[in-house]
């Protein structure tokens, strides 16, 4: 028996731009844990993104191992001063003042990866741009942050470390490479704002900025 397409009325687009403009990039968690569950019922809804070729080339790996979670953080501190070093004068002392991950807050670690010898899909449409399995894994990161901001649980992803160590450190295949490290918990506090534009680092761009015409 065929379903019948649903139909997104007015209210519910109301609600989808409100879920749109609430997600946040969370750093403050509260210890509170995720259900499993509820965890897994997340990753699932993150595998309805879109993929190339429907390859579904991402891999979740929930890091739970207390030693290596204390060695991703002893990474991130290590980048982040490296980073700080790489500004002067004012931008340095804000950056400074940033909290920039949740990493020993947040009861749940993920890294994600793009397995780059995944035999799904065939290889349609990534053979000319291979680099469509990643942005197939930046999307079910995208659809996992909205599913997760929908059950009152912020996600804040991590890029201030360094991939490689983050390999070596989880024992993940040589072929998969990765994409990001992301803290799951619930929040602290809620903005609609981001924490960037809150401490004067970077506003938001207007949109006839990033909007041509040809």
């Amino acid at each position: 028996m065929s379903q019948s397409p649903p139909r997104f009325d007015s209210a519910f687009r109301a609600q989808l731009r409100d879920l749109l403009s609430w997600r946040r990039d969370v750093r403050r968690f509260k210890p509170d844990p995720i259900p499993k569950d509820l965890l897994t019922e997340l990753l699932a809804t993150a595998c309805l993104a879109p993929s190339v070729g429907n390859s579904q080339p991402w891999r979740f790996v929930v890091v739970e191992t207390p030693t290596l979670r204390a060695a991703v953080i002893r990474d991130y501190e290590s980048c982040n001063a490296e980073a700080l070093r790489a500004y002067t004068g004012e931008l340095a002392a804000k950056y400074a003042t940033l909290k920039l991950a949740g990493l020993k807050e947040a009861p749940v670690h993920l890294a994600v990866f793009a397995d780059h010898a995944t035999l799904a899909g065939h290889g349609l449409g990534s053979r000319t741009m291979p680099e469509t399995l990643e942005y197939s894994v930046v999307s079910a990161i995208q659809v996992l942050w909205l599913a997760a901001r929908a059950h009152q649980i912020g996600l804040g992803w991590v890029s201030i470390l360094n991939p490689e160590a983050v390999k070596t450190l989880l024992d993940v295949p040589e072929y998969w490479r990765f994409i990001g490290y992301l803290c799951l918990g619930y929040p602290v506090e809620e903005h609609e704002d981001p924490e960037l534009v809150r401490h004067g680092l970077q506003d938001r761009i207007r949109l006839d900025e990033v909007v041509f015409k040809r």
